[in-house]
């Protein structure tokens, strides 16, 4: 059966889409979900995630996440209940792999760094920069700016936000001020996310060094498949045993998700999305017991590997370079590379200089961890200094 051709009347179909922003005539041999898909595998942005933190800078060490390899997984989890539940797949795929492509460098403490540094501007939220990057800042197609992906690709990367900024958003914004849902396919893509990310910080954090098994057995989620893989392969390795714990996990929080969320469709009785969108609270969901379990697990992360003195410290480092960097380039445009003076300066025609600022945010936003690093040392390490071959 065509991937366009949906069996249930609560999946999204893209020949009943709301559409792009600017015209296009209809891909061939593709659906129009399947055209936004690849228009993100083929954007800069996408490529950039490869050396953008998950938890651990990229250059820490080389099988440590990334945003990209976060992405990767988010999609293969998202792709696999979309197809349990006849959801759109292509649709649910090209979410998925959009959903970080606003991200700072240095994972979260980028983000934190950047929001402080753009207050008096707007802030800085990294969902809102996802969609600025498919909307304004991939440059790639003659006839508009961005990607001009489809309406639910949009909104399905757009996965919260403020009201006072859903109202600069236009369409994709109107959910949150009118209370509305997103399509099934978004909600699963962001329930895949929390799954991804849960499980693999656990294997980066052991081999990091900051967590081990001998803790995460505190933790019911991951204890009950330690006893599992125990009781089936004694005297496993410990390599092998923190992999088939982990897949296990996985499909455990995958299992619950699809059968809590296949009955909340059923008990909704939808005839039509318009009816998705009309619901109180997500029809995509865990149990009550999966949640509580959930809850346990993302406390234990929290204290003991998210705020581990040592991730801190990288974390603080981090912070600082994005603050450096930001304070250098307001005091100075003339510091920034061409391409993104003009940005500025342009920004700051429609804008004033709260387009200089969002300018600076946005070079600034897409950099990868290396590049942000390298940067710093030009503009502030003495050593760094380099001159042009000036004749009197």
């Amino acid at each position: 059966m065509p991937e366009s051709t949906q069996r249930v009347n609560y999946a999204s179909n893209d020949k009943q889409s709301i559409g792009r922003r600017y015209q296009e005539s209809h891909p061939t041999y593709r659906n129009q979900y399947q055209r936004d898909r690849d228009r993100i595998i083929h954007s800069a942005a996408f490529r950039r995630l490869e050396y953008k933190t998950q938890v651990f800078v990229n250059h820490e060490g080389d099988l440590f996440r990334t945003r990209l390899t976060h992405s990767l997984e988010v999609a293969q989890i998202a792709r696999s209940v979309a197809r349990e539940l006849q959801l759109h797949e292509d649709l649910t795929e090209a979410i998925a792999l959009a959903h970080d492509l606003g991200h700072t460098p240095f994972g979260h403490a980028g983000q934190t760094a950047l929001n402080n540094c753009m207050q008096d501007s707007g802030g800085f939220e990294h969902n809102i920069q996802s969609l600025r990057v498919i909307d304004k800042l991939e440059q790639k197609y003659a006839e508009f700016d961005g990607l001009n992906l489809m309406f639910e690709t949009r909104e399905g990367v757009l996965k919260h936000c403020s009201k006072f900024n859903a109202g600069n958003l236009g369409d994709v914004g109107q959910r949150f001020l009118h209370k509305k849902q997103a399509s099934l396919e978004a909600q699963l893509t962001d329930f895949s996310d929390e799954i991804a990310y849960n499980n693999h910080d656990i294997d980066d954090g052991i081999r990091y060094g900051l967590i081990s098994i001998n803790d995460l057995l505190k933790i019911e989620l991951f204890r009950k498949q330690y006893d599992v893989v125990n009781k089936q392969y004694p005297g496993l390795d410990e390599k092998k045993l923190i992999h088939e714990i982990i897949r296990r996990m996985i499909n455990v929080m995958v299992v619950d998700l699809i059968d809590t969320s296949r009955q909340n469709i059923a008990n909704a009785r939808l005839d039509s999305i318009e009816d998705i969108r009309n619901q109180a609270q997500r029809l995509m969901a865990f149990s009550e017991q999966m949640n509580a379990k959930k809850h346990e697990l993302k406390q234990f992360l929290r204290k003991n590997l998210y705020q581990h003195y040592r991730v801190h410290r990288m974390s603080k480092k981090a912070a600082d370079v994005i603050e450096a960097l930001f304070n250098a380039f307001i005091n100075d445009l003339k510091i920034l590379p061409t391409e993104a003076l003009q940005h500025c300066q342009t920004l700051k025609e429609k804008h004033g200089d709260a387009g200089i600022t969002r300018g600076i945010s946005d070079y600034i936003a897409g950099m990868t961890d290396r590049y942000a690093i390298v940067e710093y040392e030009r503009i502030f390490n003495p050593r760094q200094l380099s001159f042009v071959n000036l004749h009197p």
